[in-house]
């Protein structure tokens, strides 16, 4: 058993700190009167660590050993060791490893230092010359090793930097140190001068008097108030018919409803003025979609704003005197009397002064204002005839003379002279002195004939103006008026020679010889003008010249207007330019202006240059069939044939032309000459069968359509053939056709949509049936087609089987809003309203510029409460769609807002005028709220405008039962069935 004691037996060693290792130096609980007990101090470790040192041999620690040094920098705690072993390993065991890795980093820290000093050094740089430069260096070499002190100037350097800071400091002293005397004072300060110390926002004591004034002012409250804010927690529970509350008992109180239907609070509620508001609103905003859609307007039923004129147009009104506002009557007068004091020859300021006092009603005060005006400004006519208006008319002739005293040349001074003279001998006697003052004045001149009663007095005037001033136009011009034909010859000569750059002397020597009935010189004296003109290069533009010949026609003289159109309307255009269209946008724009005449020289001149031109021919074949007569309208298709021999159109209107006037004749000699012209055109071959079949020739008819399958041969000469058989009652024949025209056009989708309605026609729904489906295996993309297929199933009662055919048409042509509003009205008619809308939704998100889906929902998914607005969000969606101006001009008919429907009908109208189903509607409209006139206008509107589409009109027209009636009888039909 060993003698040596455990570790716990042993005995302490010297100087033991128990849990000082640790760090647990003793503390403070609570229930503790004083501190815990306190660790060694630092002197008791440090000599701890000096008899350990002798104890192991070694030297004691010179890291802890060595004085503390004093950093010249003042850095105190900034660089100690993180890792200074004091206090918490300060009893730790120290060997030679520790106090050789302490040197080391002290020299470590004694070199950074150095390098630290070294980079704040100020080097000094001199240059010696070369012989001195080798003893130098010599004399530094044996001193090396004596020197031990490399940076003699340190000492000299920081107290020049503490002087420098010091300075600094001194020149750009802080707030703090710039204030500190003023604070030091404020300990002299009593509680009275604290409290007698103004407030920051006191400052301007004027202001806040007059805002507490302000507050302090008292108003009497209406009794309206007062009962408002008694009956303020008051409800009413129940409304009339009209949206009033009634007078009976409201809310618990039972107080009756004496404040109407407005609460003052809100809680009672005007239902009727909501709607009328609302309502109100739409109407604007409809209004307000449909501006951007409509480029034309039809008569009475729109309203055309000058934005341009708006404010111009509105006139001064005069105000009365409690209407003036004297406030800024008093600033302006201010402002005024400070410019004509700043400027006093500034005439305008005075003029501004004078009106600003007849404004304000102090007529005399501003007669004074403008007279003393006159003395500062003698030379400005302006101030002087704001004078003379503003004074009557005795003073005013005494103002007038005064004034053209200092101004003898003024000719508006003399015009106004001779104005405020009442008798004509002393208008005279003020213009002859006008004219001896200012002979150079045509104003004056023209006064002065104008004077003359007798017109040989008037030419004498005038020929004396013209040799004193020979370059005025307007004088040779009615010189000329007032002179013989020829002796005016004579005068335009003499002008023309004066002035040879003025364009309106030409024009009056054309229309010269017009009034003399020349009308061959016409012509010859317009081009002549024109080649000088060009010499003189003072030829007006296209434009400009197109304005002359309208001025022209207005005026009378059409020669003269054809005469200039000729001649200058291919001026500035050169052969490589767009001339037919620029020309066709002329005459339209004259068109639009009412100048026929002009419109047609135009279309004369380009017809000269493109001949072969067809839209040319029919748009002259247009304005002589809307503003002409209707031989000039036979004259221009006959002319357009000859040019043209192969425009069916153009033979087919003049047949149609003669055929309307009666002269069947006529007509079947114009086909006949089309025919030798065109013998395979099948318009022409069709055109003669519905010329012969509309007089009851049906034998001629049929016999020219035998020609016409043999011949020509087309799949709509078969078609035609087919549907003239069936229209005359002879089914069996018209299904022999069809059989024959399908072997030779299978792909024709009309001819198995006859062979179809031939079947239904004859009730046998089968074969009708078969051959729908196989004309839709046929012919997949015809959308007609697809819709009889799937209305025949659903008429046979197989709802399923039609919307499985609408589903493959769907499918087969994609996107056609004939389809998707075939599939709601079939869902529709089945009484499933909801699968309706939601084939609807996915019908506007295929096609959502649809205006046909839009109509279909508008009147019959949605409730009459939200039918304007979904109006006004389709229109601003799908932008000039006819359907949806029917559907709001139906809207505001059932609101009996007769006014705005007519305008909507009008807008859809213009819109489209080929939709029969518009017509129909408009139509019936005014057989319930129009006049017998209007009526009229709009049947025979109808008639010229032939419609040809439209879901009710071609039902009716392509009716084998209305075969060979007319546009009028056509229309009386749809308007008994629209609905």
């Amino acid at each position: 058993m060993s003698g040596r004691k455990d570790f716990l037996g042993q005995p302490a060693p010297e100087n033991y700190v128990a849990g000082l290792g640790r760090g647990a130096t003793g503390f403070t609980t609570r229930s503790d009167l004083g501190p815990a007990r306190e660790g060694p101090s630092e002197e008791q470790i440090k000599e701890a660590l000096a008899k350990r040192a002798a104890q192991l041999g070694t030297a004691a620690p010179t890291a802890y050993g060595a004085p503390e040094k004093k950093d010249d920098d003042d850095d105190d705690e900034r660089f100690q060791d993180p890792e200074n072993e004091v206090g918490l390993f300060a009893s730790g065991t120290f060997d030679r490893d520790d106090d050789e890795a302490d040197r080391i980093y002290q020299e470590v820290d004694e070199k950074m230092d150095k390098r630290r000093r070294a980079r704040r050094l100020v080097h000094y740089s001199f240059s010696l010359p070369s012989h001195l430069k080798r003893n130098c260096l010599s004399v530094i070499s044996c001193l090396a090793g004596q020197i031990t002190d490399m940076n003699p100037f340190r000492p000299f350097r920081e107290a020049r930097e503490e002087a420098e800071r010091e300075e600094y400091e001194r020149n750009n002293p802080k707030i703090q140190q710039q204030f500190a005397d003023l604070k030091r004072a404020l300990g002299s300060v009593t509680d009275e001068d604290w409290a007698s110390i103004p407030e920051v926002g006191d400052l301007t004591g004027k202001n806040k008097r007059t805002k507490q004034n302000l507050r302090q002012r008292f108003y009497a409250i209406p009794d309206s108030v007062i009962a408002g804010a008694r009956d303020a927690g008051q409800f009413d529970t129940s409304i009339s018919t009209n949206g009033e509350e009634t007078n009976g008992t409201n809310g618990i109180n039972g107080a009756s409803g004496a404040n109407g239907a407005d609460g003052v609070d809100g809680t009672m509620t005007n239902f009727a003025d909501l709607g009328a508001a609302r309502d109100k609103v739409l109407q604007v905003r409809l209004d307000q979609a449909a501006q951007g859609s409509n480029t034309e307007s039809v008569s009475g039923t729109a309203t055309n704003i000058d934005a341009k004129g708006y404010l111009t147009s509105l006139s001064k009104s005069e105000l009365k005197a409690g209407e003036i506002p004297v406030g800024d009557v008093k600033r302006v007068r201010s402002l005024l009397e400070s410019v004509i004091k700043t400027n006093p020859k500034h005439g305008p300021g005075w003029i501004a002064a004078a009106r600003l006092e007849e404004f304000a009603g102090r007529t005399v005060a501003a007669r004074n204002v403008i007279a003393r005006g006159t003395e500062n400004c003698p030379k400005s006519e302006d101030v002087w005839l704001e004078s003379i208006r503003l004074n009557d008319n005795h003073n005013a002739k005494i103002i007038a003379a005064n004034a053209l005293k200092n101004n003898d040349r003024s000719t508006r001074l003399w015009i106004e002279a001779m104005k405020l003279e009442n008798n004509p001998q002393a208008k005279k006697r003020v213009l002859r002195l006008a004219i001896d003052a200012v002979p150079q004045s045509v104003a004056i001149w023209k006064e002065a004939v104008n004077l003359e009663e007798d017109p040989n007095d008037a030419k004498l005037m005038l020929a004396k103006a013209t040799e004193i001033i020979p370059l005025s136009v307007e004088l040779w011009l009615a010189l000329a008026r007032l002179e013989t034909p020829e002796s005016a010859q004579a005068v335009l000569n003499k002008a023309r020679k004066a002035v040879p750059t003025s364009h309106e002397i030409w024009v009056a020597a054309a229309r010269l010889q017009e009034q003399m009935g020349a009308a061959n010189m016409v012509g010859r004296v317009m081009e002549r003008g024109v080649k000088a003109l060009a010499r003189e290069s003072a030829m007006l533009k296209r434009e400009e010249w197109i304005n002359e010949a309208e001025r022209c026609e207005d005026e009378g003289a059409v020669l003269t207007c054809v005469a200039i159109i000729k001649e200058t309307l291919g001026w500035g255009l050169e052969e490589d330019d767009e001339r037919k269209g620029v020309w066709k946008e002329d005459a339209k724009s004259s068109i639009g202006r009412g100048k026929y005449e002009t419109a047609r020289a135009i279309y004369a001149y380009s017809l000269r240059v493109f001949v072969q031109s067809r839209s040319l021919w029919l748009a002259a074949a247009d304005l002589e069939r809307n503003h002409g007569t209707r031989q000039a309208l036979w004259d221009v298709l006959e002319k357009g044939t000859n040019a043209c021999p192969n425009s069916e159109v153009l033979w087919m209107q003049l047949v149609k032309e003669k055929w309307q006037a009666g002269d069947m004749d006529a007509a079947r000699h114009t086909l006949g000459t089309a025919f030798s012209r065109n013998p395979k055109n099948e318009d022409i071959w069709l055109a003669a069968v519905k010329l012969e079949a509309d007089h009851g020739q049906t034998n001629q008819a049929r016999t020219l359509l035998e020609q016409a399958r043999l011949e020509s041969g087309t799949s709509r000469v078969w078609v035609k053939s087919v549907a003239f058989e069936r229209a005359w009652g002879t089914p069996d024949d018209a299904l022999d056709l069809v059989n024959q025209g399908l072997q030779l056009y299978p792909s024709a989708p009309k001819l198995w949509m006859l062979k179809g309605q031939i079947y239904e026609a004859l009730s046998k729904l089968p074969q009708a049936r078969e051959a729908y489906n196989t004309g839709t295996r046929a012919c997949p993309k015809s959308v007609p087609l697809w819709l009889l297929t799937a209305r025949i199933e659903e008429r046979q009662g197989a709802s399923v089987r039609a919307r499985s055919v609408l589903e493959r048409a769907r499918l087969a042509v994609p996107k056609q809003e004939e389809l998707w509003l075939e599939s709601v009205r079939l869902e529709r008619r089945a009484g499933n309203l909801a699968a309706a809308n939601t084939m609807m939704a996915q019908a506007l998100q295929e096609a959502p510029t649809s205006g046909r889906l839009w109509a279909e929902k508008i009147m019959h998914l949605e409730a009459r409460t939200q039918r304007k607005p979904r109006v006004l969000e389709a229109i601003k969606k799908v932008d000039k769609d006819p359907f949806l101006f029917v559907t709001a001009a139906r809207l505001f008919w059932a609101e009996r807002k007769l006014d705005k429907a007519d305008t909507w009908f009008g807008k859809a109208i213009v819109e489209d005028a080929d939709l029969g189903d518009t017509w129909a509607w408009y139509v019936k409209f005014l057989q319930e709220h129009g006049t017998a006139e209007k009526r009229v206008e709009a049947v025979s509107k109808c008639v010229m405008s032939e419609p040809k589409h439209g879901e009710v009109w071609q039902s009716v027209n392509k009716d084998p039962k209305n075969a060979g009636k007319g546009i009028e009888d056509i229309l009386k039909i749809c308007v008994g069935l629209v609905k």
